[in-house]
């Protein structure tokens, strides 16, 4: 039990790994990397910081004494300034080169792009395994038809694996623009306060490629090929609204085979796993909710409302940079990353495990399949029966009303195909109408596709990137 609140996106729905990307300890840190990054690209372009400074600078990356942070902290009100008081604390052969030339956005805007680079980089690894688990699931019950819906009303019939490949398609469309946007980010670089980058110009004394050249060396440190072309103090947001856009539509996409697992759920078609000991209600002990899914609706929800804070910061940034996104984004970003984290694990984990039931899929298919499978009794009988077509047309109808009656008014068995069988005017052996009515002749090429997309693009694509896979996806249930 927490004395304060604790966001549950830590204590209950996040991973390990994302939350130590998010931690104090990973951004200042980073923050230390980088100001090693500039002292030594300095020293190399001829500055005066010695060998002996950037061995102390370098010993003492790891070592924060948070609590002279605080102290510091709360005597200056700066972050920044804090803690290059308290690096120079543990570095005093350095003190005086820490942070030369620079201005707080080196630290705090680099940080944030390298967090975002990484956290982009654990999102991807989950949704291969999202993917991977799903084509699992596609490729076992490829042939399996089913009724297929739309608007929730029954629809002509598919298979279980074609409506697996549909959400596959969104998982790698939306994999698709978290390729681009990785290959898109760039380091702000070492700009100064206005993106002029005047303060490193007059450090140099006014040598305009050693001041470009420091940039480019920062960014090889860092692992990049390059830093914004153009920025004010800080980079532009657009870049953070740009990578939430990713989360957001991978919440959209999981959402959505969610929100289709808990219709399947209630239709007793497929279940998410559920424990030996789970309990689905405290009052009505029979229950099996659907919670996993319904969770993975829930973040869904928040992280798609969570993307609007990054366009609107975006949107309200003055000349070359103000204050007001800065508490916004604290939240706002590591959120995202948090909530997308916990939405795929969650996803991973009902995939991995779903149950398929097939006499149930069998029972509501063959339910709709009789007035689906008119037509084609139609066209044999006049094809192979000589039938008359007008006169067997209406025969149908009139069979068709009736067996509907006593389904919607009595709540009985859908009758129509004994209905047809016995009447004389089709002249159908039962061994005929199964044939015709068979439910695999009504699916398409819904198991074809499905192999097809399987094979063609899917396995390729985790072939492609098999040492990504492995998450272990576990959950707090």
């Amino acid at each position: 039990m927490h004395e304060y609140y604790e966001n549950p996106l830590c204590g209950r729905y996040a991973d390990e790994e994302m939350k130590r990307l998010f931690s104090d300890d990973w951004k200042f840190s980073t923050w230390r990397k980088l100001w090693v990054a500039l002292a030594e690209s300095e020293q190399a372009l001829g500055l005066p910081i010695t060998d002996e400074q950037l061995e102390e600078l370098r010993a003492h990356i790891f070592d924060i004494d948070y609590e002279a942070a605080a102290r510091h902290e709360h005597e200056v009100r700066h972050d920044v300034m804090a803690h290059v008081l308290t690096y120079g604390e543990a570095c005093p052969k350095a003190r005086g080169i820490i942070h030369l030339g620079a201005t707080s956005c080196y630290v705090g805007d680099n940080t944030d792009i390298l967090r975002m680079r990484e956290g982009l980089r654990l999102i991807r690894r989950l949704l291969l395994d999202a993917v991977a688990a799903l084509a699992d699931f596609a490729e076992k019950n490829a042939a399996l038809p089913t009724l297929a819906y739309t608007h929730f009303q029954a629809a002509q019939p598919t298979t279980v694996g074609k409506r697996a490949c549909l959400w596959i398609g969104d998982l790698l469309f939306d994999l698709d623009q978290l390729d681009f946007q990785l290959s898109q980010l760039k380091l702000l670089g070492c700009k100064g306060t206005t993106g002029t980058a005047a303060s490193f110009l007059a450090l140099f004394d006014g040598d305009a490629e050693k001041a470009e050249r420091l940039e480019a060396m920062i960014a090889e440190k860092m692992g990049f090929s390059a830093c914004q072309a153009v920025s004010g103090q800080t980079y532009t947001r657009k870049a953070d609204f740009a990578v939430l856009q990713v989360l957001s539509g991978i919440a959209q996409s999981a959402s959505k085979f969610a929100t289709d697992i808990r219709l399947l759920s209630n239709l007793k078609e497929i279940d998410e796993p559920f424990e030996s000991h789970q309990i689905g209600s405290s009052a009505m002990a029979y229950k099996r909710n659907p919670m996993r899914s319904e969770r993975i609706c829930s973040l869904s929800r928040y992280l798609i409302c969570d993307v609007q804070n990054t366009a609107v910061t975006a949107a309200t940034q003055w000349l070359e940079r103000t204050l007001d996104d800065s508490a916004n984004r604290r939240i706002s970003i590591p959120e995202a990353f948090l909530c997308a984290d916990a939405v795929l694990n969650l996803v991973i984990n009902v995939a991995r495990g779903m149950k398929v039931y097939p006499a149930v899929v069998e029972k509501h298919l063959r339910d709709e399949l009789p007035f689906m499978a008119t037509e084609n009794i139609l066209m044999y009988c006049v094809r192979e029966k000589g039938g008359d077509r007008q006169s067997l047309h209406e025969a149908i109808r009139q069979h068709s009303v009736a067996a509907a009656a006593e389904v919607k008014q009595f709540g009985r068995e859908n009758d129509l195909l004994e209905r047809i069988a016995a009447d004389p005017l089709f002249s159908l052996s039962q061994e005929e109408l199964d044939k015709i009515a068979d439910p695999a002749a009504f699916t398409g090429l819904a198991e074809r596709q499905c192999r097809r997309f399987l094979a063609g693009t899917v396995r390729p694509i985790l072939e492609e990137n098999k040492n990504e896979l492995g998450a272990k996806a576990e959950i707090n249930v």
